[in-house]
């Protein structure tokens, strides 16, 4: 008899294979790049522009050689600071400058600024021409210009452009511009009208005539010394032609 053997088992038909989706996954939301910090501008500050106060401008000193800095001056006032810039101590322009703002300085600071006189001359120079002129404010002195720059009244060669720069107790910037002596008044003059101060001061008419006089005075004193120095040379001569004459001819 014939055995019939079993044919093995065909093995297990493999699973299909898993059906790609079709479907896009959901792209996973990218983090938001972090905001760009603001680079800090060279550019001055401008009116409007409200500035902090700590560490602006560095150190500086008064004619008597206090260290100080402009967020102390602003705080040591009652509403804000006013720095009117000259480019060099006793020179007829300056002079003029520091006399306009002496001149005027009760209506200047009726409402509280504190007026300050900058440049980068040397203490020395700024107390001789504070007490030449009876200046009733300091004289601030910078020669290193970090507050001179800072206020946008830097020149190239260290030198100081002529201007004022008014600041009040926030840190806002109220005038900053470069001008001539009687224009950097008169740009005060206009804070203070806004500020509910009296602008009509006779200040500017007094400088002016102050101005007329130093400068009668000086063209006066050069005439003395010019008729001097002639005198001298009469005499000299005299003196040269006397020797002559006693000289024995040989």
């Amino acid at each position: 008899m014939v055995e019939l053997r079993k044919r093995p088992a065909p093995p297990p038909a493999a699973p299909p294979p898993k059906k790609k989706s079709t479907s896009k996954a959901k792209a996973k939301e990218e983090p938001a790049a972090p905001a760009k910090k603001m680079e800090t501008s060279n550019e001055p500050p401008k009116v409007g522009d409200t500035i902090d106060l700590d560490g602006f401008g560095g150190e500086v000193e008064t004619n008597d050689e206090t260290k100080v800095t402009l967020a102390k001056l602003v705080e040591d006032s009652k509403a804000g600071v006013v720095l009117f810039t000259y480019p060099k101590a006793s020179t007829p322009g300056c002079t003029t400058q520091v006399c306009l703002f002496r001149d005027a300085y009760e209506p200047l600071t009726a409402t509280g600024l504190a007026i300050y006189g900058l440049s980068n001359d040397s203490p020395k120079a700024n107390t001789t021409f504070k007490t030449k002129q009876s200046l009733p404010y300091p004289l601030l002195c910078d020669p290193k210009q970090t507050l001179i720059g800072a206020i946008g009244l830097k020149k190239e060669g260290n030198k100081t452009t002529r201007g004022v720069f008014v600041v009040d107790k926030n840190g806002k910037v109220l005038a900053a511009e470069p001008g001539g002596p009687a224009p950097t008044v008169e740009a005060v003059k206009a804070v203070v009208a806004k500020m509910g101060g009296d602008a009509n001061a006779d200040g500017l008419e007094k400088a002016e005539e102050t101005a007329a006089e130093e400068k009668g005075e000086k063209a006066n004193n050069k005439r003395v010394a010019d008729v001097a120095a002639e005198v001298a040379d009469e005499a000299q001569a005299a003196k040269l032609d006397r020797s002559k004459a006693s000289t024995p001819v040989v």
